[in-house]
């Protein structure tokens, strides 16, 4: 079985907690090591102990202006480990916030101009994401979940795009065959979110009066995401 972290990039700890949970069991595994970095660095030669790595979401944006000593801090760090998996020392997923992070370190841009709120949506598989391990089995088309900021309409220099949509073009890209970024949140259930939704009801997500009519469209819709991660930890584990 594949040896993988999960790396948290969560200020609000019980969300953090959730989302552990959350990725251990959407990647099938019986115990997910953890590694907080809003509390210390991951040097490369922790990380490449381990055959892959997951990272999560955060309310931090790549696009502000004034990033803080704690944001800048993770950020050196997550391009590091994404530096490893391009150079294909390990495997890695990065999602939500830390696909902007991946995509400004290969020259890309992120922007403002593409958010989605708090929903489940549906996403295409490419042509090239339709020859993916991961995301082949799942087209031409998955239905995931989303709530961000900021995005970006083009994939990297360097990255083929996996999944796209109409309101955020870039959903997944790969970088080699080791570096996979997602926009959207491949690790969570629907009651996931909603669980998750009470941490950042004023956070501009969703409108706080709307938090009951968001959280039952969550919990009616259906998503595969999740069956990302489980080829992720089998694709690692072969490798």
């Amino acid at each position: 079985m594949a040896s993988i972290l999960y790396v948290c990039v969560r200020p609000e700890q019980g969300a953090a907690d959730a989302e552990h949970q959350s990725f251990r069991r959407a990647l099938g595994v019986p115990a997910l090591d953890r590694w907080d970095l809003l509390e210390r660095p991951l040097d490369a030669s922790t990380a490449e102990q381990y055959d892959g790595i997951v990272v999560g979401g955060s309310p931090f944006n790549v696009t502000v202006e004034e990033r803080g000593e704690v944001q800048r801090r993770v950020e050196n760090s997550l391009e590091q480990v994404a530096q490893d998996a391009v150079d294909g020392r390990l495997a890695g997923m990065f999602t939500c916030y830390s696909i902007g992070v991946v995509t400004r370190m290969l020259g890309g841009t992120v922007g403002t101009a593409v958010p989605e709120s708090t929903r489940a949506t549906s996403i295409r598989i490419t042509t090239a994401g339709a020859d993916d391990p991961l995301f082949g089995p799942s087209a031409p088309q998955m239905s995931v979940l989303t709530a961000h900021k900021e995005g970006s309409i083009e994939p990297p220099p360097g990255a083929v795009l996996l999944a796209t949509n109409d309101d955020c073009p870039v959903q997944a890209y790969r970088v080699g065959d080791r570096l996979y970024a997602t926009q959207f949140h491949p690790e969570v259930t629907p009651q996931d979110f909603v669980d998750r939704m009470t941490y950042y009801r004023t956070t501009g997500y969703f409108a706080p009066h709307e938090y009951d009519l968001t959280a039952a469209r969550v919990l009616a819709a259906s998503v595969t995401g999740t069956d990302l991660l489980r080829r992720f930890a089998e694709v690692v584990s072969t490798r």
